[in-house]
């Protein structure tokens, strides 16, 4: 038996935020240990609504050198951009062909996002879960780490290898595709917005000062910490749902400065908050030097940043291969010789 097998990705457009590094790729790092572990720029989920051309690529590649940063490895994981591996386009379009259309109309997120971009609704927004399911499927994943928010779009996946593909063109004994599970990760899995303790920090949100980018310099985090919401209370305590800001920025010291919960809670009950955010940047100016650090190496030598994405893209494509040929055989197209 090997290793299970894990895979995830971030779009590339909007700069990565705490929220991303501590929610999902600081939990990558631990995963590439134990796993066999496959990370990849979705780029072509960039693309499911308005983008900037000129900053595509650049925005795609400052995202893989921030998860070589952050401690991907590339000699224990497959670091790759999506677009690059064809076989995401082509799985997609054979998924589509079975999936109904009813299941992608009832998504959540799709309408959510609708609703925003009004009558320039692409087919693209609509069948970006799509898209999402090929990406799992290709490879044989056994596991998808995923917060809350992106449950409803795994099930989908699920359902559709298991309903669509597997039921209607294999058999039990031999299924054509592996039905992943979920790999619900809790601890600092949802990083809150410092504009407003009940919204997740988001790329997407208007205010720049509602989130901490993982290149922010440090006067900029100091000055978001600063500003960010608090409530009229002294000392800092977990739990009180009267306090969301509280529990999140004490939340983030607890995790940023290497202390924990406990004693991140008991050193800040008595605190005010003139005494406790510049403790707080302190500590995430701190955690995010080295990871800016080693970013600013890496997009300074792009031949080594190519050579890696270069390596995660064969390694990625010859999965990937098989597991599209499988489908293409289960669906009756003719062999390629």
């Amino acid at each position: 038996m090997g290793r299970p097998r894990v895979l995830s990705g971030v779009q590339p457009t909007g700069a990565l935020h705490l929220g991303n590094w501590l929610g999902a790729i600081r939990n990558w790092v631990d995963l590439q240990e134990s796993h066999d572990t496959f990370v990849c720029v979705v780029d072509l989920h960039a693309i499911t609504v308005p983008h900037d051309p000129a900053q595509l690529a650049e925005d795609t590649l400052n995202t893989a050198a921030l998860y070589l940063a952050c401690g991907m490895d590339p000699d224990r994981c497959s670091i790759f951009i999506q677009s690059q591996v064809a076989a995401h386009s082509e799985l997609c379009w054979l998924l589509n062909c079975v999936t109904p259309l009813n299941w992608l109309e009832r998504m959540i997120q799709f309408k959510e996002k609708a609703v925003k971009q009004g009558d320039n609704v692409s087919v693209g927004l609509l069948d970006y879960p799509v898209l999402m399911a090929a990406d799992i499927l290709l490879y044989d994943a056994d596991l998808v780490p995923v917060g809350e928010d992106q449950k409803q779009h795994l099930e989908l996946a699920r359902d559709i290898a298991q309903q669509r593909i597997n039921a209607r063109f294999g058999s039990e004994d031999q299924p054509v595709l592996k039905v992943p599970k979920p790999l619900i990760l809790m601890e600092g899995a949802r990083v809150m917005s410092l504009s407003d303790g009940r919204s997740k920090m988001s790329k997407s949100d208007p205010n720049e000062g509602s989130r901490i980018t993982l290149l922010d310099p440090p006067e900029l985090i100091t000055k978001k910490i600063k500003r960010a919401k608090t409530d009229p209370e002294r000392g800092l305590e977990f739990g009180n749902p009267d306090r969301p800001e509280t529990d999140n920025l004490l939340g983030l010291y607890a995790i940023l400065s290497g202390k924990g919960r406990d004693a991140a809670a008991q050193e800040c009950a008595e605190m005010g908050w003139g005494q406790f955010k510049p403790l707080l940047a302190e500590a995430a100016v701190a955690a995010l030097e080295p990871i800016q650090t080693r970013h600013r190496e890496l997009m300074a030598d792009r031949m080594e940043l190519d050579r890696v994405l270069e390596k995660g893209r064969d390694q990625a494509e010859s999965v990937a291969t098989e597991t599209l040929e499988r489908v293409r055989n289960a669906l009756g197209f003719a062999k390629r010789s």
